[in-house]
């Protein structure tokens, strides 16, 4: 059996599907909510509704578990994320009732720039967790990953979200050279598989980039190409930019990005660019090659797919 937090996000519902379709028995380890969890469809997995503090509900959810894929992450959700609840002492919560239960492997997902010492607070929570998995007795595999794009992803969505909403112009960060190396989410998850099936990887750190360095700046400019939405760069300070990205989020609840994406792009986070072929013997794909799913579709098409959607769920219950 095999456990995935975070199974509902962008990376774990790319993880469940893989794994499903290769075979494996599967658990989804879900926070408890009044929403639907958005599980990949027509996938058969096991849900476990448990918090990522309930020490006694996570010892449960461990029955006959195998191998642990921990995704789970605050980030997301900005402001009102609680990355000490859920990265630092969640994770703390989640290794010590896989130790108690005897797991074979414990798959973390961490970023390239993760350390205690870090003065940015996602990357910080991240290194903290770290050292709880490593100083515990669980045979593990850390996977330090740059930003992660695809369908349904918090990065270049939110980004072309915000190109389509802009009037006329566009805000960057000004004299800014910092540089992120995108990794194409199949191509991660690809990597967290073989991880998985190689006895060569246990206990072992790995960072893992795309083949091709960008700035922030370079990012926004290939998403208007790709989307055909034109609009000039306006160059803001770094402080200035951070301060209206955080009122924002405070004022608009629906607000596409948070502080947290600004710190992605505040200090170089990159690797060498032959780490994936040198580790897990995979070429990744090339950033621009990869985002025609940023292209909006008409509104009929869109739909079409909504009520084919619909129809294919029914069929399914």
């Amino acid at each position: 059996m095999i456990l995935v937090t975070g199974a509902t996000g962008f990376i774990g519902r790319a993880l469940v599907r893989q794994l499903s379709t290769i075979g494996y028995p599967l658990r989804a380890l879900i926070r408890p909510s009044p929403r639907t969890p958005r599980l990949p469809k027509g996938v058969p997995i096991e849900v476990a509704v448990v918090s990522l503090s309930d020490t006694r509900g996570l010892r449960a959810a461990m029955r006959d578990v195998e191998t642990v894929f921990h995704l789970a992450s605050a980030e997301n959700q900005g402001a009102r994320g609680d990355l000490l609840a859920t990265d630092i002492q969640g994770t703390r919560n989640l290794v010590e009732a896989a130790a108690d239960a005897g797991v074979d492997r414990f798959i973390y997902l961490s970023h390239l720039g993760a350390a205690r010492a870090s003065g940015y607070p996602a990357f910080k929570a991240k290194g903290i967790a770290e050292e709880h998995i490593r100083s515990s007795n669980v045979p593990h595999t850390i996977i330090r990953t740059s930003l992660v794009y695809g369908p349904e992803d918090h990065f270049t969505n939110n980004l072309s979200r915000l190109i389509r909403a802009s009037v006329g112009v566009f805000p960057v960060p000004s004299g800014g050279r910092v540089v992120v190396q995108p990794v194409w989410v199949e191509d991660l998850v690809t990597c967290m598989l073989w991880a998985m099936q190689n006895e060569n990887t246990l206990n072992q750190v790995y960072e893992v980039g795309g083949n091709e360095f960008f700035t922030l700046q370079q990012i926004i400019e290939i998403i208007m190409e790709v989307t055909h939405r034109r609009r000039f760069l306006m160059p803001l300070s770094p402080i200035t930019l951070r301060a209206l990205t955080v009122f924002l989020e405070g004022v608009v609840s629906s607000f596409p990005l948070s502080s947290f994406f600004l710190d992605y792009f505040a200090v170089n986070r990159t690797t060498a660019v032959d780490s994936m072929p040198r580790y897990f013997g995979l070429m990744p794909a090339r950033f621009s090659y990869r985002l025609d799913y940023l292209v909006r579709k008409p509104w009929y098409r869109r739909l079409w797919d909504s009520l084919t959607d619909r129809a294919a769920s029914i069929r399914t219950r």
